[in-house]
């Protein structure tokens, strides 16, 4: 999900630089730049440099229309396998809440 977040951190902020982003995600900073790569190579994001950082190349990274749509397909993904998740764990809240139920009623009849 590491792509996500950064085109979520890039959506926010086009001024992230590879080193804040890589902070902000917690990531090294090779794998911020790879990411990137990838992104840049799949047409989501556009990077361009500028210019008014003399002895510094300094590049801001801008989300494509393609980009946004695949932003809205990986969300809607992830958002799918959450609601999955959460599914399973409530099913197994509601056992193990029976299995304790039913372990307190054995201890409850032993004591009598």
């Amino acid at each position: 999900m590491i792509e996500y977040k950064l085109i979520r951190e890039l959506e926010k902020n086009p001024n992230h630089t590879q080193r804040s982003l890589a902070g902000t995600l917690n990531v090294s900073l090779g794998k911020a730049n790879y990411v990137l790569a990838g992104l840049v190579e799949q047409g989501l994001i556009r990077a361009r440099r500028l210019r008014n950082h003399p002895g510094r190349i300094k590049w801001q990274y801008v989300l494509t229309p393609k980009g946004v749509k695949e932003k809205l397909r990986i969300t809607r993904s992830y958002l799918r396998a959450r609601m999955h998740e959460f599914d399973r764990i409530g099913r197994e809240i509601a056992e193990l809440k029976q299995e304790v139920g039913a372990l307190s009623d054995e201890g409850n009849h032993g004591a009598s």
